[in-house]
Parts: structure tokens; C-alpha cells; sequence
């Protein structure tokens, strides 16, 4: 039972990272759009490249846009605005006007000038209130600032009650027109004293249509549910399109309307779920074969779950991105910046897994896009272009430098996929030049995402290795104080380790800095390391054994160090790899000297391991071996060189240390070469001419 219990503790970190991946596919499969995909890609201007298109089924022609768009504005237009008359205003103002008639009659009662109007009241007030009913059955309209400025003949809905009249502006009364008429009947009235409704009537006048904006919409809407989307109908069996043609304005209207006719035909014979485990298939297919590669060429991403979880990151952001895109016809989606996960992968890991990660990136965002195979063509070579022009997380001059080839490749790809599909260089995107511009622009923060995505997911990066590679760290300016001849051997082995690095085309920089610090357990006990010895030994006060054993611990304290000061692991592993599982050669050999059946105790004169893995950590182990073999040399010729770097890596294939090294034997003579020019240059060795022979 126990046993089981711990064989399935074991298997909890597989199944949590197929979990993960699991949901990663339903995820970006539920992105998918649920209607059917159509099986053609057209644009106007291109030509069309399957065979002979006929139609399966009856069905309308839609109206381009363009015309949708003119039409409706015309309608829009034709459509009248709807004003409405409020009969209770003259009831209002005719009550207005008597209130001011008896005060002015009043106020003028005893003055002889204004005999008539006091002696036929009556007749003065009913032509007053007779005028304001015919200027407000007219209509008085309070116009709306747009409507201001309109033509005299514009036609609106005047609605009195349950009835509506079209009327013009010119057939209404402004409230300016409305006082300008009563100023001009007045004359006319054959009231003997009309100047006395001079002051009053005027005052009387306000409109009395207003415009209605609720009954202007609904009526518009009235209007136009009867306009008509459709210009002619396809019939069954005819020829959409012919195979090799050009695909007009016109054949382009035709292969939209059957693409959406098309939709709601196969909508009703298909179920959603049906479209859905399409394309679940395809998003499992993409993602199975990316984790299959990622189990047999990127084995460390795959072990471990932050990895992975860094991996699958991108995928899942870079699709969602894309969904939410096509949700709106405000942006493009080629504002979104495909390069920043290739950059970034680049500079984390390796330029393989980017283009991989990038491609299937790219393959699920297409599908979740509505554009062409043109989409992904670009994003493919934009992103194989963003990793080959080596962007480069310490340089802001090489990262500038790949954008600027990612912009040119945008562009160029473009004009060359408007040529073939268009025949011009006019783009149907007129912005698509801007928008790319951003998409660089946003590329920038692939930058600033380095050291943060380092620290989240546990990567190192050239960033961090150039940090660590200051001599100024805590560490190696202990190792500088206490141990300075360490630090000297530590520096000539990373030149060494770098120069043969470069050649096989490893990680030169993680060489480099693996050295600084593969020996910073020895200031411990400085002194009993030969390279900072000056004139006493103290192994000559300590048992071989003993000696032996302080000699070793400098690997085991080295690691209590590197943990400590938080080292990356990939750095702490060259500590721990540097010797591999050799032994203490000197100290072993005195041994068995004085103790000729001490064969058994050889476990207690050997390193612990492990044995280098990277091609990475095999050069620092031969480089470390052969930088403080040389010391031995007295005045070396190029010949014992040579020699001393045959023996040492010839011994150290012989002790099993390269058995499980990445380093190909190839690659290993490549570095062969280069650690005894090296070494010759470290020793200033002059080239040795062939003596001369003696001539008769």
C-alpha cells in the first residue's frame, strides 16, 4: 500500500502537467468561432485559384457595403424629421394677450387719444385673438440648430393630434416671421386706433411645434425596415466564379452572399458541438506535436512546470489576443506583436524552440483569424526573421537592429502579396503600414520582459550572466580578497572555456561566468590551494586523508555558497561539475604509497559529482584540467603543449567523464585545437622552424 501511495505521489507532477496541457486545447478551442469555416479564401483583384465555383443552392445577392452605406444615407436624408404641434400654447398665449389688452386698456381708460379703443373693447380683442389663431394654426416652429441652416423647401412631418402633414419650412412660421406679419397686418385692419395692439400682440408670440426626437427615430425606423440588403438573386447550379478568372467588385459580392448563405445552410444541418470537435481535433494535433517535441529535443522545458507553464503561456495569451481582436472592427490585428515570443524564447532558452514556439503561435492564431494564408505567411517570416537576426537582451543597438529587419520583411512581404493577389500596390488596408509600425514599437517590450519573465519562471539569461560576470559581486570580491591566485585561474580558465566555447558554438557567456565562479568554495581554506600558496604548504601538517578531504569540500562548500548568494543553478551545476566523480590524484597516489592495500579507501579521495552534461560544463571540466596542468610546464614548447592537452583530455575520456556529455567528438576536437593555440599564446611559445640541413 505505501508503495503504491509513493508510486503515485511520483506521478502527480506528470499528471499535473498534462492537466495543464489538456487545458490549454479546450481553452484556445473554445476561442474557435462555432460556425462552419467556409473552404475559400478570395479578395477582390485576386485571381481566383480553385476550380469552377457553381452555385449548390439558391440564394440573394448582398449589396456591397459601399452601397448599403450611400443608400441608407440617402434615405436617411429622405426621411423627414418630425415636428410636433402643442395646441396648448395659443390657448396659453391668447390668455397672455388678454391679461396685457385689460391692463394697457386700463392704463389708457381716461385719455381722449384712445376714445375708440375704450369704446369698442370687444372689437380690438377679437381681432387680436383672431390674428393669433390663424399665426398659430399656421404653425410657429422652433427649429433645431442643424435644421437651421436648412433649404426652404425641406419637408418635415408636422404631427397635430392622431393626423401627420408633410409640410415645408417655407410654409411655417418662425416666431421673428410670426411678429414681422403682425407688424404688417396692423395697417390693414381697419381699426381706427391699431397701434394700440402694437406692444401686446408681439409679446404673444412662441412657438408652438417642437421637434421630437423619439418620433423622428421611430418613424426612421418604420421607413427603414422596407429597405431592401439584396441586388438580384444567384440561381442553383449557376457559375460564381470560373477557375483562373479575376475576381471583380462584382464576382466579389457573389462569393460573400454564398459564403453567408452558405453559413446558414450548414448551421442548421451542423450542430455547434460538431464545428467544436473540429476544431479541438486540429488545436490537439498542433499542441500534441509541440509537446512531443518538447519531451524529445527541449527535455529541461518539458520536466520542468514553470517551464512548460512558460511555454504554454504564449499560446494561450497570444490566441486569446487574437479572439478579442476579431470581436472588433477597431483594430487589426496586425497591431499585435507575434515577434516578442520568439524574441524572448530566444534570449531565455535557444533559437530552435522560439521558431518552433512561434510557429505554432502563429498556426492557432490563424485559425482563429479571419484573414488568409497571407496573415500567417507574414508572421512566419517575420518571426524566423526576429530570431536569425539575433536580438540580443544586452545590446539595445542589436535588439533596434532586428526591428528594423522585422519592419522591412512586414513591408516587403506585403507589396510582394499585393502584386500577386491584386496585380497593384494599392493596399486594401491603406493604415497597414501604420499599424506594423506599432507592432514593431510593442516588440520593444520583449526587452523589459526578459528579467521579468527570468525571475517569474527561473530562466537565466544573457542579462543575468553579464550581471553575474562583475568582478565587483559579492562573491567573486570575496574570492578576490581571499584567494586572489583562485581568481586568477578562475579568469584564464574562462578564457579558455570561452574561446572553445565560441568555436563549437555553445554558450560562450555561460562558460565564461560557470568559470568565475566554478572555485568560489576555496576561500574556505584558501591556503591549502596551491595557486595561493606563497611560502609555507599546510598539507604538509595534515594526514593525506585529511588533506584529500579539504581539497574536495571545496566543491560541496562552493554549492552552500552558490545557494546562499542565490546563484542561478545553471551556474551553481558547474561548481558541482567541474571535477566531476575524478579523484584527488596527488594526495591518492601518496596514499597508496604508505598504505600499499588502501585500494578501498579510493571513494574517500574522489569527487561527488556529478559528471558534466552540457557541452557547456565538459569545456570549463578540460578547461579547469588543462589551465592548472600548465603550470607544471617549465619553459613548454608548442610540442609540450600539445602533449599536455592530449594527455589531459585523453585521461579524462579514459576515467568515463565524457560518457554522458553532450560534447560530440567532433565538437571535441574542434576544442582540442583551440586549447593548445590558446595555451601556446599564454606562453608566448614561438613557432619552431625546421633546422637546417648541411650542404655539401
Amino acid at each position: 500500500m505505501t508503495q503504491l501511495v509513493r508510486t503515485a505521489l511520483r506521478k502527480v507532477p506528470e499528471i499535473g502537467k498534462f492537466t495543464l496541457i489538456i487545458l490549454t486545447i479546450l481553452f484556445i478551442a473554445f476561442l474557435f468561432p462555432h460556425g462552419v469555416r467556409f473552404g475559400y479564401q478570395y479578395e477582390v483583384g485576386a485571381v481566383w485559384g480553385y476550380k469552377d465555383l457553381y452555385a449548390p443552392f439558391d440564394f440573394p445577392v448582398l449589396k456591397s457595403e459601399a452601397e448599403i452605406r450611400t443608400e441608407t444615407a440617402q434615405a436617411q436624408r429622405e426621411i423627414a424629421p418630425c415636428y410636433v404641434l402643442d395646441p396648448q400654447v395659443v390657448r396659453d398665449q391668447k390668455m397672455v394677450f388678454e391679461e396685457a389688452f385689460q391692463q394697457q386698456l386700463s392704463a389708457y381708460k381716461g385719455d381722449p387719444q384712445f376714445g375708440d379703443v375704450v369704446r369698442n373693447a370687444r372689437k380690438y380683442l377679437d381681432y387680436g385673438t383672431g390674428l393669433l389663431d390663424r399665426l398659430y394654426a399656421q404653425g410657429i416652429i422652433e427649429l433645431t440648430p442643424e435644421h437651421r441652416s436648412s433649404e426652404p423647401n425641406m419637408v418635415i412631418n408636422v404631427i397635430k393630434g392622431n393626423t401627420t402633414q408633410r409640410q415645408t419650412l417655407q410654409s411655417l412660421l418662425t416666431p421673428e416671421k410670426a411678429q414681422s406679419v403682425i407688424t404688417d397686418s396692423l395697417p390693414y385692419s381697419r381699426l381706427s386706433i391699431a397701434e394700440f395692439l402694437l406692444p401686446i400682440l408681439p409679446d404673444a408670440i412662441i412657438p408652438n411645434l417642437f421637434f421630437d426626437d423619439t418620433l423622428t427615430q421611430r418613424f426612421r425606423i418604420d421607413q427603414m425596415s422596407g429597405f431592401v440588403a439584396y441586388r438580384g438573386i444567384v440561381q442553383k447550379n449557376e457559375l460564381i466564379v470560373g477557375e483562373g478568372q479575376i475576381i471583380t467588385e462584382e464576382t466579389y459580392q457573389k462569393l460573400r452572399s454564398y459564403e453567408e448563405a452558405y453559413q446558414e445552410e450548414t448551421v442548421g444541418d451542423r450542430s455547434v458541438w460538431t464545428v467544436l470537435a473540429g476544431y479541438l481535433l486540429l488545436t490537439s494535433l498542433i499542441i500534441g506535436i509541440f509537446v512531443v517535441y518538447l519531451r524529445v529535443y527541449a527535455k529541461p522545458i518539458f520536466k520542468n512546470f514553470r517551464w512548460l507553464v512558460f511555454i504554454l503561456m504564449w499560446l494561450l495569451g497570444y490566441s486569446y489576443l487574437v479572439y478579442a481582436v476579431e470581436q472588433t472592427d477597431v483594430i487589426s490585428l496586425y497591431l499585435i506583436p507575434f515577434c516578442i515570443a520568439p524574441i524572448v524564447t530566444k534570449i531565455l532558452y535557444t533559437d530552435r524552440l522560439a521558431i518552433f514556439t512561434h510557429l505554432v503561435v502563429v498556426l492557432l492564431s490563424s485559425f482563429l483569424s479571419s484573414m488568409g494564408f497571407e496573415f500567417a505567411l507574414l508572421q512566419i517570416m517575420v518571426g524566423i526573421v526576429a530570431v536569425m537576426t539575433n536580438p540580443d537582451g544586452r545590446d539595445w543597438s542589436k535588439l533596434f537592429r532586428s526591428l528594423i529587419f522585422v519592419y522591412v520583411t512586414y513591408s516587403v512581404g506585403f507589396v510582394g502579396l499585393s502584386l500577386v493577389e491584386r496585380g497593384t500596390l494599392i493596399a486594401e488596408d491603406r493604415f497597414f503600414f501604420g499599424w506594423i509600425f506599432l507592432n514593431v514599437f510593442l516588440t520593444m517590450l520583449a526587452y523589459p520582459m526578459v528579467p521579468l519573465l527570468e525571475r517569474i519562471f527561473g530562466f537565466t539569461s544573457s542579462v543575468s550572466l553579464s550581471e553575474l560576470s562583475d568582478l565587483n559581486r559579492p562573491l567573486l570580491r570575496e574570492l578576490a580578497i581571499k584567494a586572489p591566485g583562485t581568481l586568477q585561474h578562475s579568469l584564464q580558465v574562462g578564457h579558455l572555456g570561452e574561446a572553445a566555447a565560441t568555436a563549437v558554438g555553445a554558450d560562450a557567456l555561460l562558460v565564461k561566468v560557470g568559470a568565475l565562479y566554478h572555485d568560489i568554495g576555496k576561500t574556505a581554506n584558501p591556503a591549502y590551494f596551491i595557486e595561493n600558496q606563497t611560502h609555507s604548504n599546510p598539507h604538509e601538517k595534515e594526514d593525506l586523508l585529511e588533506s584529500a578531504q579539504i581539497i574536495i569540500r571545496h566543491v560541496t562548500e562552493g554549492l552552500q555558497m552558490a545557494k546562499k548568494a542565490r546563484l542561478p543553478e545553471v551556474v551553481a551545476e558547474f561548481i558541482a561539475t567541474h571535477h566531476g566523480t575524478t579523484r584527488v590524484e596527488y594526495f591518492y597516489r601518496l596514499f597508496l604509497q604508505d598504505n600499499p592495500d588502501g585500494a578501498e579507501m579510493e571513494a574517500k579521495f574522489q569527487y561527488p559529482g556529478p559528471r558534466p552534461k552540457t557541452r557547456e560544463q565538459t569545456i570549463l571540466m578540460l578547461a579547469d584540467s588543462l589551465e592548472a596542468s600548465s603550470k607544471s610546464l617549465k619553459n613548454p614548447t608548442g610540442k609540450d603543449i600539445d602533449e599536455l592537452v592530449e594527455k589531459i583530455i585523453s585521461g579524462k575520456i579514459a576515467k568515463g567523464q565524457l560518457e554522458e556529455s553532450q560534447l560530440s567528438f567532433e565538437e571535441l576536437k574542434v576544442c582540442k585545437a583551440v586549447f593548445q593555440s590558446r595555451l601556446r599564446s599564454m606562453y608566448h611559445v614561438r613557432i619552431e622552424y625546421p633546422k637546417e640541413q648541411e650542404t655539401d
